[in-house]
């Protein structure tokens, strides 16, 4: 099972980006999704997660009140709503899913991944 991610490019700070990922072949309800990012040189970091049936979400203290993760189960996708984006949010994000009941925040607990989009904030 592939993760397919899009929605990623380069912004001026204070703009705005959806990200987006698809999930085709996955029983899309059954998993726990999360955003995660990785910038140069530096490890892959949490960003959002959101449990099955959307009962918790989850947020690194960076991004809360700025970024809004959600889901679709209807259509196998899950979102990252990007607002206020500041220089220090450019990264390669990821999505990634795994069954676990818990949103956990280390890359090692997901089993499934994307391959990645690249976001870019210019100061």
């Amino acid at each position: 099972v592939r993760l397919v991610e899009s929605g990623g490019g380069s912004v001026p700070a204070g703009a705005s980006l959806r990200l987006s990922c698809a999930a085709p072949g996955l029983t899309f309800g059954s998993y726990t999704l999360a955003w995660f990012r990785q910038a140069p040189g530096k490890e892959r970091e949490f960003v959002a997660g959101v449990s099955r049936r959307t009962v918790n979400k989850r947020y690194t203290d960076s991004v809360r009140g700025r970024f809004s993760i959600s889901r679709d189960n209807a259509q196998n996708t899950v979102y990252l709503q990007m607002d206020s984006l500041k220089p220090e949010d450019s990264a390669v994000y990821y999505c990634a899913a795994d069954v676990t009941y818990v949103i956990e925040n280390s890359p090692t607990a997901y089993e499934y991944w994307g391959q990645g989009t690249q976001v870019i904030v210019s100061s």
